[in-house]
């Protein structure tokens, strides 16, 4: 009966702690669930054996993964099957949390065990974040802090990695005070064992609590300063154009006027850039010389630099068109016809949406996996110029790669520009779960992050992640809307700790985990 209702206990703190992390993101947006949302979990995993804590973590970020991500099933051809597939592999992925926690605390103890979490979590976070094709930077725990802006300023020297780093060790110090009230630690071993594990565990919530206190007055005084510079007038033009339009012959000359008559509006306000979505155009300006003629003269006529995106890609079929390879690219066209015309090649590519993985070797139509484009990475990191300004672009889902923005600020660019389409989604939390990348994109580099969508949220974000601005109807509705945005945006030389080193918090958490996994190999288990 005992044992019965310890499995229970223990199945119902891992469901817990789901639900405490789907209530830190959006549309909950309670982020200060995040802090104590992995101590159910920490507590249940806690004396495990390693099969135990896998499968606990594996419940519990299944169930959370599982719940975040309905919104994938607005995307035409995604069924239950894909979902189900989609989330055991992250499930599994997060799973291994629970099976590296649970192995440390047998090996050496519980509080290595705790003070390791936070090294063990950033760790799979950045392979769940690079993992090739399987990489899904979304929801990254840090990103549920997006408004909480004390909190995420840590971002400029660790990266978002380490705000979640700083999440998990307060969640780590919290589980283990409780741990110690309870006696769980104070029971084992001799008295002088027990002495040493009390003062270990005290360590760690002394630990969690000097990080927690440093990090929050560095953030404090961060968000207290002022900004100042030369200010770059930056238009945002959200068309609103319906996912099943964008790709219809028939209405590409819809398309193309309403870009035009916004610009043509927003022009008025004497911007020096426009900046139009993803895939803007009705179809390819490269294999379009009449449209990428009517394209230039609308740049001409706003007196203004127009970024754009494009999909160098026939969508409208015909003849040759699967034997094709396209780019989804950004283009920056000069109002001067001196000027040379500018673009980047998205880099990232979205798997099962702009292609298919190992297309040939897996057969992913047994999976009812649909046809998508076949689309080729950039290669080159683009800064554009506009007069003075110099700025970089990340299309649609690439703003939740911190090491592809770095690289960008480190090259050059003063701001950033994220130009995307996320009509797929429909009226759901997708738009939501980006811009919470960008806010961190924005405070990891300390540049000023400026974001254009097709349907929503586009925005204007701040050094420090505040978003200053979006586009909004009279009614203050933001999801599928029409608008413009006209905001300031100051060039920012400066290069944080970040800019300059990268990822250096996952290379010392890969070195820790390293050394205290391959020691506990060579180690008994605790008693």
């Amino acid at each position: 009966m005992k044992n019965t209702v310890v499995f229970l206990l223990t199945i119902l703190a891992s469901i817990l702690s789901a639900v405490f992390l789907i209530l830190s993101f959006h549309p909950y947006n309670m982020g200060w669930l995040a802090w104590v949302a992995l101590v159910p979990l920490l507590v249940a995993m806690s004396g495990r054996n390693v099969k135990v804590g896998f499968l606990l973590c594996c419940l519990c970020m299944m169930i959370f993964f599982g719940v975040v991500f309905g919104f994938t099933f607005q995307v035409s051809g995604y069924s239950i099957l894909h979902h189900t597939v989609l989330d055991v592999y992250l499930g599994c992925l997060c799973g291994l949390f629970g099976l590296g926690y649970s192995f440390l605390w047998r090996r050496w103890g519980g509080s290595v065990a705790l003070f390791g979490a936070p090294f063990l979590w950033v760790c799979l976070e950045y392979i769940r974040g690079n993992f090739g094709m399987l990489a899904f930077p979304w929801v990254l725990l840090a990103y549920s802090q997006y408004t909480n802006l004390p909190a995420i300023q840590i971002a400029s020297v660790a990266g978002s990695y380490g705000v979640s780093f700083l999440i998990v060790m307060v969640n780590a110090g919290i589980a283990a005070a409780i741990l110690g009230i309870v006696g769980k630690i104070r029971r084992e071993g001799s008295s002088v064992g027990r002495q040493a594990r009390t003062t270990a565990m005290a360590t760690v919530v002394l630990t969690a609590a000097v990080l927690f206190a440093l990090s929050w007055s560095y953030g404090k005084q961060v968000i207290g300063g002022e900004l100042s510079g030369r200010r770059v007038k930056v238009s945002l033009v959200q068309g609103n154009i319906e996912q099943h339009k964008k790709w219809d012959r028939r209405h590409a000359a819809y398309i193309l006027e309403t870009y035009s008559d916004l610009t043509a509006k927003v022009s008025k306000e004497k911007p020096d850039l426009i900046i139009w979505p993803e895939t803007a155009t009705p179809r390819s300006i490269t294999r379009d010389l009449s449209l990428r003629n009517r394209v230039g003269n609308i740049a001409r006529d706003s007196e203004t630099c127009l970024l754009l995106g494009s999909a160098e890609h026939q969508k409208f079929e015909g003849k040759g068109a699967k034997d094709l390879k396209f780019h989804n690219s950004a283009f920056l066209f000069n109002p001067s016809e001196a000027a040379k015309n500018q673009h980047y090649e998205k880099m990232h590519l979205f798997p099962f949406g702009e292609y298919l993985p190992w297309k040939g070797i897996i057969p992913w139509s047994a999976l009812n996996v649909p046809e998508v484009g076949n689309y080729v990475p950039g290669e080159k990191h683009t800064v554009f110029e506009c007069g003075e300004f110099r700025f970089g672009v990340t299309i649609c889902w690439e703003i939740l790669f911190p090491e592809l923005v770095r690289i960008f600020v480190r090259d050059g660019a003063q701001a950033m520009v994220n130009i995307t389409n996320e009509a797929w989604f429909g009226k759901t939390v997708a738009p939501y779960l980006v811009v919470t990348g960008a806010v961190l994109r924005a405070v990891e580099n300390r540049v000023f992050v400026a974001r254009c969508a097709n349907t929503s949220m586009s925005c204007f974000i701040d050094p420090c992640g505040r978003i200053l601005d979006r586009v909004k109807d009279e009614k203050g509705e933001e999801l599928f809307v029409r608008g413009v945005l006209t905001g300031h945006v100051i060039p920012i030389d400066s290069k944080t700790i970040y800019t300059r080193f990268g990822n250096w918090l996952v290379w010392v958490s890969l070195a820790w985990m390293g050394i205290f996994l391959l020691g506990g190999f060579l180690r008994k288990e605790s008693p």
